[in-house]
């Protein structure tokens, strides 16, 4: 990756300039296939997302055999253990998971859960870091990772303020900008506890970039975040609702990846170009009288009549009196006489 591209993404994260930070979160959606990895990679590119992210596991380097499964989904691993160690890439596989994004023209980020993981990415390059919510009071891997110098983004998934103020300090103090979304730790995770309200309170109580990291599995969530201002927005992705895994229900289809990156592009353009309503009011002025109403004779009408408000109907286009003008117009008299269904003209008064 150029070192160019690297601050792009670093001001991104820092500043939430240049356009929200979109992640297609691949997780663990590959099921331990490298060819699948690979294919997820092309398949969220296409959607048109800013960067890919994996979770990087090294299971004896985190786990232990005695780990008790999330949700027992799997029928072909006896224990949550063996699952992660089938998950497992060489480093050579990730370093070439990564040069894939880059010709994609995409960031790869990956979550490390382990030091050893951590050690591992920084060596392939990622320019961020990535951090799932049950690793937020894993503070020697904060620390570690902050070290780099390389941006962090927080989840906050399950953790106490308490805990996200420790978290937050940690990172800053070692040098690295710090990013925090908002996450409910729930799969999938009910729109009542997804939380947008807390957007702007992160963003009050840290002043940093703030976004969303979605388990929602469908794109409403992560529309509203970027209405809401959020600067990154991450979802997790599967190519079908039938895939197999335990992140499934709470993902979107690459399908409807591209649906909230169109949207996410349509809000913040909208949200960038606020509108004067005087100055629009002008520039439709045309319309205004295709559209607009004028007023007009309800029966013949006689020179010498005084109008009264049972004499008008008010009819398109608005090219004559406008309607807005009918009190006005109540109690004038006309000058020459009016067909029924005409148009009314200020010539035709005295």
């Amino acid at each position: 990756m150029s070192v160019t591209s690297e601050m792009r993404l670093r001001e991104k994260i820092e500043s939430g300039r240049g356009g929200c930070l979109v992640i297609g979160e691949v997780g663990q959606a590959h099921d331990g296939s490298l060819g699948m990895a690979h294919a997820y990679i092309d398949a969220v590119a296409r959607a048109g997302v800013d960067a890919v992210k994996f979770q990087t596991h090294i299971a004896a380097a985190e786990s232990t055999r005695d780990e008790p499964w999330r949700v027992k989904f799997s029928r072909q691993d006896a224990t949550r253990y063996d699952y992660w160690k089938r998950m497992e890439f060489s480093e050579t596989q990730w370093a070439g998971l990564a040069e894939h994004a880059g010709d994609c023209g995409i960031w790869f980020l990956s979550s490390p859960f382990s030091l050893e993981a951590v050690e591992m990415l920084d060596r392939i390059g990622v320019p961020a870091w990535k951090v799932g919510a049950g690793e937020i009071t894993n503070l020697p891997m904060l620390r570690a990772m902050a070290r780099t110098g390389k941006p962090v983004i927080l989840s906050s998934g399950m953790a106490t303020w308490a805990e996200m103020d420790t978290a937050v300090r940690t990172v800053r103090e070692a040098g690295s900008p710090v990013a925090v979304l908002q996450c409910t730790t729930a799969y999938p995770c009910p729109p009542e506890k997804i939380g947008l309200n807390l957007l702007a309170e992160l963003r009050e109580r840290y002043g940093c970039v703030v976004g969303l990291s979605d388990h929602s599995g469908a794109i409403y969530a992560g529309l509203a975040a970027a209405a809401l201002g959020a600067q990154i927005i991450e979802a997790h992705v599967v190519f079908s609702k039938e895939c197999f895994g335990p992140d499934v229900q709470s993902s979107l289809t690459t399908a409807e990846l591209a649906q909230l990156v169109t949207g996410v592009r349509v809000i913040e353009l909208a949200l960038a170009n606020p509108v004067n309503k005087e100055e629009m009011a002008t520039e439709l002025g045309e319309l205004r009288g295709i559209f607009g109403k004028s007023l007009v004779a309800k029966r013949d009408l006689l020179a010498g009549e005084v109008l009264t408000a049972d004499d008008l109907v008010c009819r398109k286009p608005g090219s004559g009196i406008p309607v807005a003008r009918f009190d006005e117009i109540v109690g004038r008299r006309l000058k020459q006489a009016v067909a029924g269904g005409a148009m009314l003209s200020e010539e035709d008064f005295e």
